[in-house]
């Protein structure tokens, strides 16, 4: 049955360390779309594309995340004997054109954590000075959300200026230093939270709402768009997307980038000291979020330039 080999797969993957999450997730919505109880043996190739096309019958970014949690899935079943054939199609259609993630500019970023403190119309459980505290450290930082909102006080050392992250992607750990402009903000927020009573126990989380609990990246993600509609922030190209908080993370790599060309660093040496910073196993991961930016694209060539004219010389 369908349901009950899907859960011996993710029990199989996540034993061997992986967190599985995004193929857990299409997993189990592929065994709701056919039921739990759905013999593997008689699941035809036009199932298969419907899950994977979806209602629309386009190709979208979910398509090859389908394929791939279903790709795997069908591996283990066939390695086992589970099924003598996998239904999953012979030939994948063309990949949409890349996701090209969106730079905000500094006066961009002022605006955003400006906006923080007044998009509220009514009273929110979660208060605007949280908010602002969480998406300025998101950004300088380099966080990803979860990890944000996941910090507790414990993990918050403002003495040696760092912040432990712990168990993030991959189940690794990190040490993630901070400036003193950004130990003065939390300093901040943390006498803040005092004068509102909010839980001052080590294992409190740092971002916290008026009931007193943490709150989850769907909840950040919908108070982010109502921040980045109402200080006007938006794409003028032809993508789909509009500008996201984890774009926060890219500009923050982005602008780190660009500022060591501007001080004349050895930017090939620094890139692995950023890849560590931002929790990539691999290098080539850190590369994702160097979007070419015009800041970007001007300072290269300038060094490129100044590196031709030495060697002429």
């Amino acid at each position: 049955m369908l349901g009950p080999l899907i859960t011996q797969y993710i029990h199989y993957r996540q034993s061997l360390g992986e967190k599985f999450k995004t193929n857990v997730h299409y997993l189990k919505a592929f065994c709701r779309a056919l039921e739990s109880d759905t013999d593997i043996e008689s699941i035809s190739l036009d199932q298969i594309n419907s899950f994977l096309y979806g209602d629309a019958q386009t190709v979208t970014s979910s398509f090859f995340a389908k394929h791939s949690a279903l790709s795997g899935f069908y591996q283990y079943a066939l390695a086992r004997g589970y099924v003598i054939a996998s239904p999953m199609p012979s030939t994948l259609p063309k990949k949409p054109q890349s996701f090209v993630p969106y730079i905000y500019s500094t006066k961009e970023l002022k605006l955003l954590f400006d906006t923080a403190l007044t998009y509220q119309k009514n009273k929110s459980c979660i208060h605007a000075c949280t908010v602002q505290t969480a998406l300025i450290l998101i950004y300088a930082l380099g966080l990803r959300i979860h990890e944000a909102l996941s910090l507790t006080l414990q993990n918050i050392d403002m003495e040696n200026h760092v912040i432990t992250i712990e168990q993030s992607k991959f189940y690794k750990s990190r040490l993630v230093p901070f400036s003193i402009q950004i130990k003065d903000k939390i300093a901040k927020y943390l006498e803040w939270r005092i004068d509102q009573k909010k839980p001052q126990s080590p294992e409190s989380p740092l971002f916290i709402g008026k009931n007193a609990q943490g709150f989850n990246m769907n909840t950040m993600h919908y108070i982010f768009q109502r921040i980045r509609a109402k200080a006007g922030i938006k794409r003028d190209d032809v993508s789909t997307y509009q500008p996201r908080i984890h774009d926060l993370r890219h500009s923050f790599s982005v602008h780190r980038l660009t500022s060591w060309y501007r001080e004349k660093k050895d930017v090939q040496q620094l890139l692995p000291i950023l890849s560590t910073y931002l929790g990539h196993r691999h290098l080539a991961d850190t590369t994702v979020y160097l979007t070419m930016t015009d800041d970007l694209l001007l300072e290269a060539n300038t060094r490129f330039e100044e590196y031709a004219i030495g060697e002429k010389q």
